[in-house]
């Protein structure tokens, strides 16, 4: 009995330990997406008032993904950055900031079906 006692020990203390949650395979490109919609969030209205509310879609992708507090948080960390980002180089729309969110744009149009197409069930 006194041998198995260390094993035992051993076996509960790693019980004890948290559960960490496993990133989705897809996560960076999630995380992109996000920044990559930030950028967006800042820019279109800048260019292109009334147009869409990235802020929303951004709300309605997290939504649809039920990230945990942790995946949560940095989907929005990687949403602001984006945000950030672009208002430290912009004040008006310039020929510039039109280029930056037309190539944005085909940037989130791309990672979004890459996540589709590896991803989708």
């Amino acid at each position: 009995m006194k041998r198995c006692r260390p094993i035992v020990l051993l076996v509960l203390a790693c019980l004890a330990q948290p559960a960490y949650a496993v990133d989705p395979l897809y996560e960076p490109q999630l995380e992109h997406l996000s920044e990559v919609m930030g950028s967006l969030y800042f820019l279109t209205p800048l260019c292109h008032a009334g147009a869409k509310d990235w802020r929303a879609e951004m709300g309605d992708l997290i939504a649809l993904d039920k990230p945990d507090a942790d995946r949560k948080q940095r989907l929005a960390g990687a949403f602001n950055t984006g945000f950030e980002a672009y208002s430290r180089l912009y004040r008006t729309c310039t020929d510039s900031a039109e280029a930056a969110l037309a190539r944005l744009l085909g940037d989130a149009e791309q990672t979004a079906r890459d996540i589709h197409a590896h991803y989708a069930e």
